[in-house]
């Protein structure tokens, strides 16, 4: 059995099965982004690190990645 990476946002959930649904990156996986977006990845990272980065499974079976913009 191959060993499967997993993802610092989604764990064990492949990247090409979430996108993101909020902001100029909205509909992009995260797959890609990762590929072509270093920096908003990075962020992404560090937003789930600090427990403000929720996903959500839509009815098409794709999850969708959300970012809380509470104040602290």
């Amino acid at each position: 059995m191959a060993f499967q990476e997993t993802s610092p946002i989604t764990g064990i959930i492949a990247e090409e099965r979430v996108f993101i649904d909020f902001g100029e990156h909205e509909g992009k996986s995260l797959l890609e982004v990762q590929d072509t977006l270093p920096d908003f990845y990075q962020f992404l990272i560090e937003r789930k690190e600090d427990g403000s980065c929720t996903m959500r499974r839509a009815k098409d079976k794709s999850f969708r990645l959300y970012v809380s913009n509470t104040l602290n």
